[in-house]
């Protein structure tokens, strides 16, 4: 989601005539490759461009290529294949073993629903969105390079096959290609960033919300007006007074970091009431076990799912000791978490590191 607030950020700030600019879009990767479907480059016919498709290796040849495009104004598709080591080939030399298309579609700037506009149209969703690139065509309400938002209720005239296929992908959460015979599309599924709220007022807040603006995730924080300084204001997403409800979702975490037992034990009373997916809290398990202790003699009795949602002590076991690691180690966690993965290094990792999705071109 990064990547895609960026590159709007950069088509409103850098892209106005005489500039004109094309979007790249990585729709089809097979073997290894740095990036994976739906990376994108915005690209400027002054030579600028914006985000990327691989780790640097292909984007000199897709500028040139996009450069192309946008003077004879022609949509295509590249393909590169860096799986065999050709010395005539582009990838030639590049770490990744693997074969990538590029879409490369040029912008129109006075065209409303261009790639560009439906894009930003999604970006403040708090829901997984499907995205429709549109490859190849002869359809007439689907238009070649052109990007479409899957919305149900708007959808009646589409393809029953591929509404069916855009409601399985938006049920794995996984993209693809596919490939009817009237229509060739790259069905994207966006999710929205994570979410963090903060449940403390110490320093230690800050290098959480600086991990957070690096990451492009919206991080909130909880605390007294009076402990909110210029620092956590100019970085925090939202600032909540105690006791207020917070507004969460399935893609929320919450990080209880007040550093006292009382306001800890108020806040994760507070967390286990909502059905917030996670629920983070620094402090040892003793500490912790004491907490739920006192919850449950004063409360109810917590079924254990309520009590598998408690990550403490907070983060991956990465040997952390300042604010700073610390932080590392607990986004970290959160990501592991939200993408259902053990947060293990990649190097025992069975299999390949992305899922890869058959598709159904």
């Amino acid at each position: 989601m990064k990547e895609l607030l960026d590159i709007v950020r950069a088509y409103r700030e850098h892209v106005r005539p005489p500039i004109s600019s094309a979007l790249a879009t990585v729709i089809h990767v097979e073997g290894s490759s740095y990036r994976r479907p739906g990376a994108r480059m915005l690209i400027l016919d002054n030579g600028m461009w914006f985000g990327g498709i691989s780790g640097g290796c292909l984007e000199g040849d897709a500028l040139k290529k996009a450069q192309y495009s946008i003077a004879t104004r022609q949509i295509k598709v590249v393909r590169y294949d860096t799986s065999h080591p050709d010395e005539q080939s582009i990838g030639v030399g590049l770490g990744c073993e693997g074969i990538i298309d590029v879409l490369l579609t040029p912008i129109d700037a006075d065209d409303p629903h261009n790639p560009i506009h439906t894009i930003e149209s999604i970006l403040s969703t708090r829901q997984p969105t499907a995205l429709i690139t549109v490859i190849d065509s002869t359809l007439p309400h689907f238009e070649r390079g052109k990007v479409y938002q899957y919305h149900p209720q708007h959808a009646t005239n589409w393809p029953t096959t591929l509404v069916h296929d855009i409601q399985r992908q938006l049920d794995m959460r996984q993209s693809t290609i596919v490939q009817y015979d009237d229509l060739h599309a790259f069905i994207e599924i966006v999710l929205p960033p994570i979410h963090v709220v903060l449940f403390g007022h110490q320093y230690d807040i800050v290098p959480m919300l600086e991990m957070g603006k690096l990451l492009g995730w919206p991080v909130s924080v909880v605390m007294p007006s009076h402990r909110v300084t210029q620092k956590i204001r100019s970085l925090a997403h939202q600032i909540f007074p105690p006791d207020q409800d917070v507004p969460y979702d399935e893609y929320t975490a919450f990080i209880l970091m007040a550093h006292d037992f009382k306001a800890d034990k108020h806040n994760l009373a507070y967390a286990l009431s909502t059905n917030v997916p996670y629920i983070g809290m620094l402090g040892p398990a003793k500490r912790r076990q004491r907490i739920l202790d006192e919850i449950q003699s004063e409360s109810k009795t917590l079924p254990p799912q309520q009590i598998d949602r408690i990550y403490n002590p907070l983060g991956l076991d990465i040997g952390a000791t300042t604010p700073e690691e610390i932080a590392l180690s607990a986004f970290a966690e959160i990501k592991a978490h939200f993408s259902r993965r053990g947060g293990t290094s990649l190097k025992f990792r069975k299999g390949p590191i992305h899922p890869r999705p058959q598709n159904t071109a």
